[in-house]
C-alpha cells in the first residue's frame, strides 16, 4: 500500500510540475506600464517604449486625463487591470504620485519613480515643492482652474536636451494640469509595501532633484542619478529603459 500510494504521488507531481514549483519559483515580470507626468501625454514614452518592446518586454502607456488625482489614478488601473500577470509601473514627474496610489494594484510587482513626486499619506505635491522649491517659476493658471507652462519658458523648464525643435512642439501640445490636484493628499503609498526605484534627473528645474533624492531615500528606493532636464525620459531613454528593466529582473527572482 506505501509502495503505490509512492507511485500515485509521483505520478501526480510528473503530471502537474507546477505545483511542485509554485512556491519556489516566480514568474517572470515581462509587462511595465508607463504613467506621464503634467503637461505631458503618453507620446513622450515612445522611445523608452520601443527599447522595452525589443528587449522583450509588454508596454502598456496611461493616457491619464489630468483632472483629478482619482480620475488618474482610475485611469491607471485600468490599465493595470488587464496586464497578463505582474508589472513594473513607472510614473514620471506627477505620475510618481499617481503609481504612488494605483500601485498597490495588485498586478504591480515594483515601482520606478523618474524625476517624480513621492508624497507620503497625507502630503501633498504643493507642500513637497515647498519643502525644497524648483527653479522653474513658469508654470501659470488658467482662467478655468487648470495650470500650464509658458511655452516660452518650457523648452529651458521642461527639456531643456531636448532637441529644440521637439521641446517647442511640446510646449505646444502640453496638457493642462488641474490645479486642485496639488492640494489632493495621498492616502495610501504602495511604496511602503512595494519595492522602489527613483530616477534623479540632476539638471531638472520642474523638481528639484535635492526633493526626488530626499523623497526616494525615505521610500528606500534604488536610486540611479542621470545627467538629464526633467523630460530625462526623451532625452537618455536607453538609462531610464535600463533601470526600468533592472526593477523587472529583480522583480522576477
Amino acid at each position: 500500500m506505501k509502495t503505490l500510494l509512492k507511485l500515485l504521488t509521483a505520478t501526480a507531481l510528473i503530471a502537474l510540475p507546477g505545483i511542485a514549483t509554485a512556491q519556489t519559483q516566480k514568474d517572470p515580470v515581462r509587462n511595465v506600464v508607463l504613467v506621464h507626468g503634467a503637461f505631458a501625454d503618453g507620446s513622450g514614452w515612445k522611445q523608452v517604449a520601443d527599447i522595452l518592446a525589443k528587449d522583450g518586454y509588454t508596454v502598456s502607456i496611461v493616457q491619464e486625463p489630468l483632472t483629478s488625482l482619482a480620475d488618474d489614478v482610475a485611469a491607471t488601473n485600468r490599465i493595470l487591470d488587464r496586464q497578463q500577470g505582474r508589472a513594473v509601473l513607472v510614473g514620471h514627474s506627477y505620475g510618481g504620485a499617481i503609481i504612488t496610489e494605483a500601485g498597490n494594484n495588485p498586478h504591480v510587482a515594483s515601482l520606478v519613480f523618474v524625476a517624480a513626486f513621492v508624497p507620503d499619506a497625507g502630503e501633498t505635491i504643493e507642500a513637497l515643492n515647498k519643502t525644497n522649491p524648483p527653479a522653474a517659476k513658469s508654470i501659470a493658471p488658467t482662467a478655468d482652474g487648470y495650470l500650464l507652462v509658458d511655452p516660452k519658458s518650457f523648452p529651458t523648464d521642461f527639456a531643456a536636451d531636448v532637441p529644440p525643435a521637439e521641446a517647442r512642439f511640446m510646449a505646444l501640445s502640453q496638457v493642462p494640469w488641474n490645479a486642485r490636484i496639488v492640494s489632493t493628499t495621498i492616502t495610501a503609498p504602495a511604496w511602503k509595501s512595494k519595492p522602489s526605484y527613483g530616477i534623479v534627473a540632476t539638471e531638472d528645474r520642474m523638481i528639484n532633484p535635492a526633493l526626488e533624492r530626499s523623497m526616494y531615500q525615505r521610500a528606500g528606493a534604488k536610486i540611479t542619478e542621470i545627467k538629464g532636464s526633467h523630460a530625462v525620459f526623451i532625452s537618455q531613454p536607453r538609462a531610464v529603459a535600463t533601470v526600468i528593466e533592472q526593477a523587472a529582473a529583480r522583480a522576477s527572482q
